[in-house]
C-alpha cells in the first residue's frame, strides 16, 4: 500500500509540489509535440502535421522496447545477492514497500570506480544498477536516498516519459534533415524562378533540433526534481539524499577534473545544457522539505559492507562519452 502522510499541511505541500512538476512536465512534452507538428507543417502543410502526429503515435506504440537485461549487459552489470550487501537489500525492501511497488527492483553492480546509479525496466520488472564506487563511497543512509530516487523514477514511469520525449525529438530531427535536403534540391529552381525563400520556415528547420534537445534537457531536470521530492518522502530523510548528492558532487568533481577538465569544476556550465539540475539547487530544495517519519532509523554512519573486492577499471571512450 502506498504510504499516505497523516499531517494535512504535509500532504498539501507535497500535492502542490507534485502538481507544479506535473504541469511543467506536461508543458515540456506539449512543446516537443508542437515543435514536431510545426516541422511537419513546414514540409507538407496540414497533411505534414497529420503525418508527423501519426508517426509519433506509431513510434511510441510499436517501437521495440529495450530490455533491462540488454541495458545491464551493455554496462557489464552483475546481479547482487542478498549476502553481498544485506543492509542495502533491507533498505530497498522497506523503500519499495512504502512506494507501493509489487516487488523490490533487482540490484546490480557495475565494476566501475565512478559514482553513478540508474534504473531500468518498468514497475513490474525493474532493476537498479549501482557502480562499485558508489557502493563504497556512501554510507547506508546516503545510499538509501539514492535508491529512493531511482525507485521514484520507476514508480513515476519516468523511463517511459523520457522515451516519449526522445521519440518526439528524434522525429523532429529527422523531419528537419529531410526539410534541409528538400530545400537544397529545390534551391536552384527557386533561384531561377526568383521565388521568395520562406526564411522563417528555413530558420525553424535549422533550429528545431536544438530546440528539441533543450526541451528534452528541461524535462529531464524536472523529472529529477520530482524524483528528489518523492525520494525524500519515501525515506522520510531528505538530509540523507542531500548528503549523498553533495558527496557525489565533491568526489565525482575531483575525478572528472583530473580526467578531462583540469581547471574547471564538473558542475560548471549553463543550466539549459544540463540533464540534471545543479546540485546546490537540489540540496536546497531537499532541506526545505517536511517529510513523514524515516522508513528506517539509525542508518546515519552504517557502511554498506559489500562482500567483494573493489573494482579497478580505467576509463573507456564510448559513443556517449567516457565511461569507467
Amino acid at each position: 500500500m502506498v504510504y499516505i502522510p497523516t499531517d494535512i499541511a504535509l500532504a498539501q505541500s507535497r500535492r502542490r509540489h507534485k502538481i507544479n512538476n506535473l504541469i511543467h512536465s506536461a508543458a515540456l512534452l506539449g512543446g516537443l509535440g508542437v515543435l514536431l507538428s510545426l516541422t511537419g507543417w513546414i514540409l507538407a502543410g496540414a497533411e505534414g502535421v497529420l503525418l508527423a502526429v501519426l508517426a509519433g503515435a506509431v513510434s511510441v506504440l510499436f517501437a521495440p522496447r529495450v530490455s533491462a537485461r540488454m541495458v545491464l549487459g551493455f554496462y557489464g552489470a552483475r546481479r547482487l545477492a542478498y549476502t553481498d550487501a544485506p543492509g542495502l537489500f533491507e533498505v530497498v525492501r522497506a523503500i519499495s514497500a512504502r512506494a507501493g511497488l509489487a516487488s523490490p527492483p533487482t540490484l546490480h553492480v557495475v565494476a566501475s570506480p565512478a559514482l553513478n546509479a540508474f534504473a531500468v525496466g518498468g514497475r513490474d520488472q525493474a532493476a537498479v544498477a549501482l557502480t562499485d564506487g558508489l557502493l563504497r563511497a556512501l554510507t547506508l543512509r546516503e545510499l538509501a536516498g539514492v535508491m529512493a530516487h531511482e525507485i521514484s523514477h520507476i514508480r513515476n514511469n519516468d523511463l517511459f516519459v523520457m522515451g516519449l520525449a526522445d521519440t518526439l525529438a528524434s522525429l523532429t530531427r529527422l523531419l528537419s534533415v529531410l526539410g534541409a535536403v528538400l530545400l537544397m534540391v529545390n534551391l536552384p529552381l527557386l533561384l531561377l524562378e526568383r521565388e521568395p525563400l520562406p526564411w522563417l520556415a528555413v530558420l525553424l528547420l535549422m533550429v528545431a533540433p536544438a530546440l528539441g534537445a533543450l526541451l528534452q534537457l528541461a524535462l529531464s531536470r524536472t523529472r529529477e526534481y520530482d524524483a528528489d521530492l518523492d525520494a525524500a518522502y519515501l525515506t522520510g530523510d531528505p538530509e540523507g539524499l542531500a548528503s549523498a548528492l553533495d558527496r557525489v558532487e565533491r568526489v565525482q568533481g575531483r575525478l572528472w577534473e583530473g580526467l578531462v577538465l583540469p581547471r574547471r569544476r564538473a558542475s560548471a556550465g549553463p543550466s539549459l545544457l544540463r540533464s540534471h539540475p545543479h546540485t546546490e539547487d537540489r540540496v536546497r530544495r531537499l532541506l526545505d522539505l517536511r517529510t513523514p517519519p524515516p522508513v528506517l532509523r539509525d542508518l546515519d554512519h552504517l557502511p554498506v559492507h559489500v562482500a567483494f573486492p573493489a573494482a579497478a577499471r580505467r576509463p573507456r571512450f564510448r559513443l556517449s562519452g567516457y565511461w569507467y
